[in-house]
């Protein structure tokens, strides 16, 4: 179970049951011009299997994010390794439904997510993959990360690399107290 939570927003494993859910958020005219091959729904069980494989190898995947208040589910954010620049880099993925975007489910998730990124593993950066003409996920990523450049992303397709790098650790203090 992720031990992640924010004020409005609850994360948990995806199961095979949450199928209808991620299938009719993929199914918006908006999010298909990025993922048109969920449309498929044996691609969206393939989305869920993927996730319950890297909750297994690496403790975090994509999760499933409903509303704290209402239950309803809003998305899926996470952690995922991607092949960037020929490199694997931890990713911070985040889908919304259409119903729930506007309403800033996304730069909090992810936000959440990030923080939590840095605190379980020992990377040294951690990104957002967006497509040049993904106005709305820019948008996320931008807020999110204070860093950004052009990229090749898995199969040689020019992506934007937003990135945010390790926080550096709280120096040593340079005196000692006595204690008596």
């Amino acid at each position: 179970m992720p031990p992640i939570r924010t004020d409005r927003l609850r994360f948990r494993e995806m199961t095979p049951d949450d199928v209808d859910d991620l299938h009719a958020m993929f199914a918006d005219d908006g999010a298909r011009r990025f993922y048109p091959r969920m449309r498929d729904i044996a691609e969206v069980r393939g989305w869920i299997d993927w996730n319950l494989e890297n909750y297994r190898r690496h403790g975090f995947g994509l999760w499933a994010v409903n509303r704290v208040d209402t239950g309803a589910f809003v998305g899926d954010c996470g952690l995922t390794y991607q092949s960037v620049d020929g490199a694997d880099l931890l990713e911070i993925g985040y889908h919304v439904t259409a119903a729930e975007r506007g309403n800033g489910f996304a730069v909090e998730a992810a936000t959440a997510v990030l923080a939590h990124g840095f605190a379980v593993t020992d990377v040294g950066r951690i990104c957002s993959i967006v497509a040049p003409d993904n106005a709305a996920s820019i948008r996320v990523a931008a807020r999110l990360h204070a860093s950004r450049r052009r990229c090749t992303y898995a199969g040689g397709v020019d992506r934007l690399l937003f990135y945010t790098d390790r926080p550096a650790q709280p120096r040593h203090c340079r005196f000692l107290l006595s204690t008596g």
